[in-house]
């Protein structure tokens, strides 16, 4: 019988729309917030889970959730990826984490 191979883990850009909560550490003011994250997983829907059940640990309130794809789909699609960017997906994989690389607070 043929052992089941595993998938490998790879990385996906995520773009996190979450609102406001008790605990959630936004400015005063704002009505929420973007959060441009890496998750590393064997597929989006993966990463997506992983990102959401973090985020909800650490307070924040997810709302939606868009997918930009892996770093070679992004080449693909002619996105510039940049060498700090680059960086923090590869500690994402390494770390088989979630990287959150940007948080931009909305009608602050």
């Amino acid at each position: 019988m043929a052992e089941k191979s595993k998938r490998p883990q790879k990385v996906y850009t995520l773009l996190v729309e979450v609102g406001r909560s008790k605990d959630d550490g936004l400015p005063p003011g704002s009505t929420g917030a973007g959060l441009l994250c890496y998750a590393s997983g064997v597929d989006e829907a993966e990463a997506v889970r992983e990102t959401v059940a973090i985020l909800k640990q650490a307070d924040l309130a997810p709302l939606d959730v868009t997918g930009y794809g892996t770093l070679e789909e992004r080449l693909e699609q002619g996105d510039e990826i940049d060498p700090e960017e680059r960086a923090l997906m590869q500690r994402a994989l390494d770390e088989n984490a979630v990287i959150v690389a940007q948080m931009t607070p909305f009608g602050a």
